[in-house]
């Protein structure tokens, strides 16, 4: 589980400091409690160029279906935890 959070983590740093705090910080706080469907779309999501997901984030362009409920969570108005 290590090696697959590192690469994760590495996968996470794009070309926008916002994608980066939201998208590492889905990765400490929920993936490891996500289930196999939600981890698969988060690891598809990342996948995907960073415009696109930046519009998802910003809701100005609808996230296809299997990554609609993961853009809720990884926007969500949250706390980070302490």
């Amino acid at each position: 589980m290590a090696a697959e959070a590192g690469r994760l983590r590495w996968r996470c740093r794009r070309g926008m400091k916002e994608l980066d705090i939201l998208l590492t910080r889905y990765l400490d706080e929920c993936y490891g409690t996500a289930g196999a469907v939600e981890q698969q779309a988060f690891q598809h999501l990342l996948e995907t160029q960073d415009p696109v997901i930046y519009a998802y984030c910003l809701g100005s362009e609808r996230p296809p279906e299997h990554l609609a409920v993961l853009i809720e969570r990884i926007t969500a108005n949250r706390q980070p935890k302490r």
